[in-house]
């Protein structure tokens, strides 16, 4: 190999050369190699996946969706009045607790506070929600809870534009009401209900509206829950949706992607009052049948069967030979009631109505509550281990309940141990029943709920005149191979239903 020989001063500036250009390569200004550079492959754009987007959907919903602000007639309080409502005497006796409730109601825009000047005017803010069109000529749906006690109404666009509205009506039992702007000349924006029952757990859905009087505001999550019931009524079938909903809210709409109305926001869970991503929306469906008749002026009317129900148990499903846990148990029918004429009767279970199925009592509720009075339907019952359908003509439903009548338990006398059963009873004094006079605190009959005074009417739908008839029941059932026997008592003129193990003899 033939080399060149450099000096040592050559050597050593080569050396520092070489240094700088690997420095100056590390650093990002090139690098400098005697071999030829590698043939790097080309390179592949890969596009991301596109997260799923709102923005096209709510610019085209959004001028559908009003600000709702209500007001009354209400003389407002002042600085040295009582508070605004019938409180505790503590609570008028502490000047800043009522200095903190005057001003914890706000203002007329939403704001905490409230100048002195405006303070006396009228007709002022009470309330404040959402709402959205559901025609061009300008008739909007809200929240009844919204607008329940207001003397005027203002609805708010998008753009800010305010229109005046009237109250055309409203639904209490499914806290639904109608407004309608008058405007000439003027077509609004409007969207339309979904068909919710192709709503499904996990769609995407978006909630608009206006919380805490913000303005319009967008939130999205999902539906989380279908038919959920929460105890504000006997028509609950809510949809559950895991989106920010929060007060002012109320009477918005629920979008689902294509721009469909499939639930109206009426309630919050909330342990602090502010929300933690859970809310209850009326179904499309229900609120859509309710808002066509109030935008023809009519009222609500719905169907009255007049029975008093109870869930069924698996005790007493098996007490009565059931397949399943389903339905609703009879415990009385009301007087005068379409069911009664219709010969319902405390034991039957209702698993029909008209082939639709009765899962529980609330479903009984709603299917009922769907018809108009005067509607003849066919109930399906289970009586005496067979099915059999019974035709009843319905009834309106009445403002107040009307509650089965039954005697008033009489002091017991000749009582009679039922040992087995953990009960001592005795005749009733109409002959209708025994009166339970004792009751062993250890017994299966305590556990079930039976208390002293109950009178038992019938076990497994075999009327009781005394002791002996109890226990002649239980020897069918055991012959029959059930477990337990269904047993009706009467406690302070209503009816009920629990179940005792058969005893063994």
């Amino acid at each position: 190999m033939i080399t060149t020989p450099t000096s040592s001063r050559t050597r050593s500036r080569l050396a520092a050369a070489a240094a700088s250009l690997a420095i100056a390569g590390a650093i990002g200004f090139g690098a400098v190699t005697t071999s030829p550079a590698p043939v790097l492959a080309e390179a592949v754009n890969v596009q991301a996946p596109q997260v799923p987007g709102f923005a096209d959907l709510v610019e085209k919903v959004s001028p559908a969706v009003v600000s709702v602000q209500v007001k009354s007639k209400v003389q407002p309080a002042s600085d040295e009045g009582g508070l605004p409502f019938d409180a505790p005497d503590f609570f008028q006796d502490n000047p800043q607790l009522k200095r903190f409730f005057k001003e914890f109601r706000g203002g007329p825009n939403g704001q905490r506070f409230q100048h002195r000047e405006n303070r006396n005017r009228e007709p002022r803010p009470v309330a404040q929600g959402s709402g959205f069109f559901i025609s061009e000529d300008g008739y909007i749906v809200t929240n009844n809870h919204v607008v329940d006690g207001g003397t005027a109404f203002t609805v708010v666009m998008t753009d800010g534009k305010e229109f005046d509205a009237k109250l055309v009506g409203t639904d209490q039992r499914t806290d639904l009401a109608v407004l309608k702007v008058d405007a000439k000349d003027q077509k609004f924006t409007y969207v339309e209900f979904a068909d919710d029952s192709k709503v499904r757990v996990g769609d995407w859905v978006v909630a608009v509206g206006n919380p805490f009087g913000l303005g319009g505001t967008v939130t999205s999550g999902i539906v989380s829950a279908r038919g959920r019931d929460i105890g504000a009524g006997p028509y609950d079938d809510f949809i559950q949706i895991d989106a920010p909903v929060n007060r002012g809210n109320s009477g918005g709409p629920t979008f689902n992607q294509s721009g469909q109305v499939v639930g109206i926001n009426t309630a919050i869970f909330s342990p602090s009052g502010g929300s933690v991503g859970i809310a209850f929306d009326i179904p499309a469906s229900t609120a859509k049948q309710v808002v066509e008749v109030l935008m023809k002026g009519g009222s609500i009317e719905r169907g009255w069967l007049g029975v008093e129900i109870q869930p069924v148990t698996a005790d007493i499903a098996e007490s009565l030979g059931l397949k399943a846990e389903k339905g609703a148990l009879v415990s009385g029918a009301q007087d005068d009631s379409p069911a009664k004429k219709a010969g319902i009767v405390a034991g039957d279970v209702i698993t029909q109505v008209d082939g639709k199925d009765v899962a529980t009592t609330k479903e009984l509720a709603r299917l009922i509550g769907a018809y108009q009075p005067g509607k003849s339907v066919d109930v399906t019952v289970w009586r005496g281990g067979k099915a059999e359908t019974v035709k009843v003509d319905l009834g309106k439903l009445p403002n107040g309940d009307k509650v089965a009548s039954a005697g008033k338990p009489s002091e017991p006398s000749g009582a009679n141990s039922l040992a087995d059963l953990g009960l001592t009873v005795t005749k009733s004094e109409d002959g209708k029943g025994v009166v339970v006079t004792d009751v062993d605190p250890d017994s299966d009959a305590a556990d079930r709920g039976i208390q002293p005074g109950d009178i038992i009417t019938a076990v497994n739908a075999q009327e009781v005149a005394g002791a002996s008839d109890i226990s002649s029941a239980m020897k069918e059932a055991q012959k029959a191979g059930r477990k337990q026997v269904l047993v009706q008592i009467s406690r302070e003129d209503t009816n009920r239903f629990v179940t005792l193990p058969v005893a063994k003899g």
